[in-house]
């Protein structure tokens, strides 16, 4: 309908004008997420109405319950470039803190419907608002005094026979899953970060390596080697990444380290994006370098059959 934007509070929204809304985390925006936010936009595209989804971050579940350590399956850029895919609008960044747990479910409403001019709310069986009292019956009450309408999309999005959520993937992600959790996703799993300087050991045994800062927050695959692509701007580039503690070296901190096929440049400082395609082995220890080397010769060789152009 109108050029994408994103802004992090309803205040922020430009212009009130008819809108249709979805709310939730959508948190690696999976299959299940794309399903309710396809149809909403069917349906506002028939309408010429505008969409808007309001994300929270940080996670809801981190705040209420206190969470701490790798959660999120996707960071909130990443989060937003996919909902924006879908073809909304509008994203909402919406900050989640001990004030906002304790905003009614009215008075967030009514939120909705001053900046928004909210005319269909989208979802699951979902709840808002303190201790999750705008329950589907409530919403759908007050959106009779409000005018606007509650839709729900209540079908089940299963990949091979089992339901898709991001409780889900997290475990296939922990558990190396990594073909089940991209099957879930329906797009490879993706970790961002700046390449920065390690202690360079892979290029003394010919297999120099991109050490990736990743973000402590999301969660990441078990420790192994994986088949990946490495994007380096807008280049796409196949790489043995290897996820783990290097038990052959030192064993002592979690890396990420890349090495990029068929690539022979500085990459320090740069930004590196690796999605995530099929796990080649777990995290093994060897008797030293050599043994290092030979096992890392074999894994690349496995990563080029299995990325094959």
């Amino acid at each position: 309908m109108s050029d994408f934007i994103t802004v992090n509070q309803l205040a922020d929204i430009p212009h009130r004008v008819p809108t249709l809304v979805a709310i939730g985390s959508f948190d690696g925006v999976h299959l299940g997420h794309q399903t309710v936010l396809k149809r909403m936009v069917t349906a506002a595209n028939e309408m010429r109405m505008r969409t808007a989804v309001l994300t929270f971050f940080p996670h809801p579940q981190r705040v209420l319950r206190d969470l701490t350590g790798p959660y999120y399956i996707a960071t909130l850029a990443d989060r937003v470039h996919w909902l924006a895919d879908c073809g909304v609008d509008v994203v909402i960044t919406h900050p989640f803190n001990d004030e906002v747990r304790h905003i009614r479910a009215a008075d967030f409403v009514e939120q909705l419907c001053r900046y928004l001019d909210m005319r269909q709310l989208w979802g699951g069986n979902f709840a808002l608002g303190y201790r999750r009292e705008g329950d589907v019956p409530f919403l759908r009450a007050l959106g009779q005094e409000k005018g606007y309408t509650v839709e729900l999309v209540n079908d089940i999005v299963t990949w091979q026979d089992e339901p898709v959520s991001s409780s889900r993937i997290r475990r296939h992600l922990q558990a190396g899953e990594i073909e089940a959790a991209n099957g879930c996703l329906g797009r490879p799993y993706r970790l961002r970060g700046i390449v920065v300087r390690g202690d360079q050991r892979g290029r003394t045994i010919g297999f120099p390596t991109a050490n990736t800062a990743y973000w402590d927050e999301q969660v990441i695959p078990a420790n192994g080697v994986y088949a990946t692509t490495a994007w380096v701007g807008p280049t796409p580039y196949r790489a043995a990444t290897n996820v783990g503690v290097r038990p052959t070296v030192d064993g002592l901190h979690l890396t990420v380290e890349a090495h990029l096929l068929d690539f022979d440049d500085d990459l320090y400082d740069q930004e590196l994006c690796l999605e995530f395609l099929a796990r080649i082995r777990p995290e093994k220890k060897f008797s030293g370098l050599d043994e290092l080397k030979a096992q890392i010769q074999a894994d690349v060789a496995q990563v080029r059959a299995a990325l094959r152009p």
